[in-house]
């Protein structure tokens, strides 16, 4: 079954959310000042059009929290992001021009992950935050739990033997690690390859 998408609109000061694309398109057909984008929950729609329906924004992260997310796409290596839902970065040290970590060395987007998380939780811990939200499943429901295949390399079990150690005291403290999809993830750098 497909998941239900909202249809946000806005033509000069007329906007709205629509829940089919027919209606959206009927709507904004032969406009040219229309501004429409498909959104995974209202909420979302919401935001866009409260932000001024800006095609350059990247997410609309409707809850507070560190998003967190790796990439390989820029061609210098697996970068790591770690952001507050505006997508302004939490990062302070070693940033490229991006805001992004490049970590040096032969490592896999998941490695990159994993170092994205424990950033987060570390960031989150020091701030005490108590949402933290990823686009892995492997790292939020696996590697950060602690559960690795065995033919995963030691630096890598190494990396996820610290997240689940922090993991742990975040949760313990109640904080909640959470899905949410690379569109609406403000840390997204769109690009990925494991």
């Amino acid at each position: 079954m497909a998941k239900k998408k909202y249809y946000a609109y806005k033509i000069g000061n007329e906007e709205g959310i629509l829940e089919t694309w027919d209606e959206c398109k009927r709507i904004v057909s032969g406009k040219n000042n229309a501004k429409y984008k498909s959104f995974e929950s209202k909420d979302q729609a919401e935001r866009w059009l409260q932000m001024g329906a800006d095609y350059s924004l990247k997410n609309t992260a409707v809850d507070d929290g560190i998003y967190f997310d790796a990439g390989t796409g820029s061609g210098m290596g697996v970068e790591v992001s770690v952001t507050d839902k505006n997508g302004k970065t939490l990062l302070k040290n070693g940033v490229n021009e991006r805001g992004n970590f490049l970590i040096k060395g032969n490592v896999t987007n998941n490695f990159g992950e994993l170092l994205a998380c424990k950033l987060a939780l570390e960031i989150a811990l020091d701030k005490g935050c108590k949402n933290i939200f990823g686009d892995s499943k492997l790292i939020l429901e696996y590697w950060s739990k602690g559960y690795l295949k065995k033919d995963i390399p030691e630096e890598t079990r190494k990396l996820a033997e610290e997240v689940k150690q922090l993991r742990y005291t975040f949760e313990k403290s109640g904080g909640k690690m959470k899905y949410i999809s690379g569109g609406s993830n403000p840390a997204d750098l769109g690009f990925h390859q494991n």
